[in-house]
């Protein structure tokens, strides 16, 4: 088991490092091709150095994320801050265009997993598979959604969960309501 200091909201640099570290990346690599030295990016990682905002830009696109995911998010009081994620100062990540609303659970993604509170809107799905280098565990909160995992379509309902080792998988939600998971992937991806 991993113990890291306390993060403070300026949780920036360790994000990128976590981020870059999933996504199998080295300092040098990620500075090659984002056009800039890797001092500049080390000191970005250890929040010594503050990219502009199309430097953010350009580091979303590479880690394939959203530039608001990596903005800021609301400063928590001392005592909570690397512990606690209050409902209103969750970070919101990923993208919505598929009727999904995730929301990082996880103050920050310096763990060995993250933790994400997603909500599928309702009559919402993806069409295209995602595979990805992780293990995942889901738990429905609420509603119900049909997950196809490696080919086998599984309709979910509160109190089911599943879990996915790398395997395809592509999910839906075609009620007229809301699901509500909560979702655990290592390492993180967002």
């Amino acid at each position: 088991m991993r113990h890291h200091a306390p993060a403070t909201s300026d949780t920036l640099g360790a994000d990128l490092r976590a981020l870059r570290r999933a996504r199998g990346l080295t300092l040098a690599g990620m500075a090659t091709v984002l056009g800039r030295s890797v001092g500049w990016l080390s000191q970005v990682e250890r929040n010594l150095s503050e990219p502009s905002i199309t430097d953010l830009r350009h580091i979303a696109s590479l880690l394939e994320v959203s530039v608001s995911m990596l903005f800021r998010h609301a400063a928590a009081p001392a005592q909570e801050a690397g512990f606690v994620v209050r409902r209103g100062a969750r970070r919101q990540i990923g993208s919505t265009a598929a009727g999904l609303v995730e929301e990082l659970l996880s103050p920050d993604l310096t763990d060995d997993f993250e933790m994400v509170h997603s909500t599928f809107q309702p009559h919402s799905r993806i069409t295209e598979q995602v595979t990805r280098p992780t293990q995942e565990v889901g738990y429905i909160v609420s509603g119900t959604l049909e997950i196809e995992i490696a080919g086998t379509a599984h309709t979910l309902r509160p109190g089911d969960s599943f879990r996915i080792r790398g395997e395809p998988f592509r999910w839906a939600n075609r009620t007229p309501d809301p699901a509500v998971a909560i979702w655990v992937i290592a390492p993180p991806v967002y």
